[in-house]
């Protein structure tokens, strides 16, 4: 039986009572010999089902080796909300090429990065200038149509 440390350290606030350090040192020598670390993460992360939330971080930390060289120069993973990734580029004509091979990414991404659930792609080009906010606004207007001649 797996003890929750959390929940017992909880429940002991909670009702006043702490345990005393005689009972806590008997514990641990019945814990046995050390154990390795690596085993000991995989086990909690196996208990807490937490292998699709590090399988998506590592799509956004490994997205170069994913994709490659040429592609992860030119764009960036921004989101994944709902198996809908969002890829920003550095400009427009790489958002378009990235959008004529969607397809052939999806499935490197789902090869490469099994556990994250990628079930399709937004791709967005570079973040135009904003025509809202400026020093020659005028309400009501237009856009740059009303600030050009």
């Amino acid at each position: 039986m797996k003890r929750d440390i959390a929940r017992e350290l909880f429940r002991s606030y909670r009702s006043g009572l702490r345990k005393k350090k005689e009972i806590v040192q008997e514990e641990r020598t019945e814990l046995g010999d050390p154990q390795n670390i690596g085993a000991i993460l995989s086990e909690l992360v196996s208990a807490r089902d937490w292998r699709q939330g590090i399988a998506e971080g590592n799509l956004f930390s490994d997205w170069r080796e994913i994709v490659g060289a040429d592609i992860a120069e030119h764009s960036t993973p921004i989101t994944l909300y709902e198996g809908k990734l969002t890829i920003q580029t550095s400009s427009t004509a790489w958002s378009t090429q990235l959008r004529l091979m969607q397809g052939d990414l999806l499935k490197t991404i789902r090869q490469s990065a099994p556990g994250a659930l990628v079930e399709e792609l937004a791709i967005i080009g570079p973040h135009a200038p904003s025509w809202k906010r400026g020093l020659r606004t005028i309400r009501g207007a237009r856009g740059p149509r009303d600030t050009f001649g």
